[in-house]
């Protein structure tokens, strides 16, 4: 797997083919033996600046980290065992839901999105 071309920039759709993001970032561990393997993928503005780094980069970042409700809290992690498949997208095996949000969605649902008139309405 060539971890530039195979992963990064995909976009994530889980089970119901619902987006959830696109690989900003993998983690990588390595096993007994020595050998690394995938363990996760990043998604997120804090992951994609720190990917960038740079001045731009590290601003993506620290505007992500502010916006979270746990600075410490990190990129979001999905764990590469929920990955079922990989085509041009990556595939999770669970629903959305089950992941955390973005901070930087959550901020804009809670602060602009949900002051527009009749965006609650909205099905």
């Amino acid at each position: 797997m060539l971890i530039g071309f195979d992963l990064l920039d995909r976009q994530i759709l889980d089970r119901d083919g619902e987006p959830v993001g696109k690989v900003d970032d993998v983690e990588l561990a390595l096993d007994t033996d020595g050998t690394p393997y995938v363990a996760a993928l990043l998604t997120g503005q804090q992951a994609l600046g720190d990917r960038i780094g740079g001045g731009l980069g590290r601003w993506i970042a620290d505007i992500a980290r502010r916006l979270a409700p746990d600075r410490d809290r990190g990129p979001i992690r999905i764990p590469y065992v929920l990955v079922a498949e990989l085509t041009s997208a990556v595939n999770l095996s669970v629903r959305r839901e089950v992941l955390p949000d973005p901070p930087l969605e959550t901020w804009l649902r809670d602060h602009l999105i949900a002051r527009i008139p009749g965006a609650t309405d909205a099905t």
